[in-house]
């Protein structure tokens, strides 16, 4: 984040104020979503879509409950994005063998196909956005934030 962004992201805070972590990260999850999503627009693809795309790249599916848990989706945001994803082709539900009442998604072939394409998009972003930070590797952290 440059400082001209860190001044704009505070202008209404008294002068003198140091910014509040959570304000800072806010900020650059904004940035570097909305900058991802421009690289995945091309695709026609959203941040979300990606991510659904990703958590169940394993094979193994996900029961729609866990997965909204494990991406912090609500489960009516999930259900619209796996059903567009299915809409599509690149994704599909399926009842558990052992409890008819659970219902999992998984990544169809073509999904897997349209992932790797979306992935090399995701991973230049990521790789300008670390560049552009001139930072040594800022995971660490960021993985110990995102587990409190």
């Amino acid at each position: 984040m440059t400082t001209k962004g860190a001044v704009a992201a505070h202008e209404a805070v008294p002068a003198g104020t140091p910014p509040l972590l959570v304000e800072l990260v806010a900020l650059a999850h904004r940035r570097l979503t909305s900058g991802l999503a421009a690289a995945l627009a091309e695709e026609d693809c959203t941040v979300d879509q990606w991510r659904v795309m990703r958590a169940l790249a394993d094979g193994e599916g996900r029961a729609m409950g866990e997965l909204a848990q494990a991406l912090l989706i609500p489960q009516a945001s999930l259900s619209r994005l796996v059903d567009a994803l299915a809409d599509a082709g690149l994704a599909y539900r399926r009842q558990d063998d052992h409890d008819r009442r659970r219902i999992t998604a998984h990544l169809s072939r073509q999904g897997s196909t349209r992932l790797a394409r979306l992935d090399a998009l995701a991973a230049a972003h990521d790789t300008a956005v670390r560049t552009a930070c001139g930072l040594p590797d800022p995971t660490a952290p960021l993985t110990r934030l995102a587990t409190l």
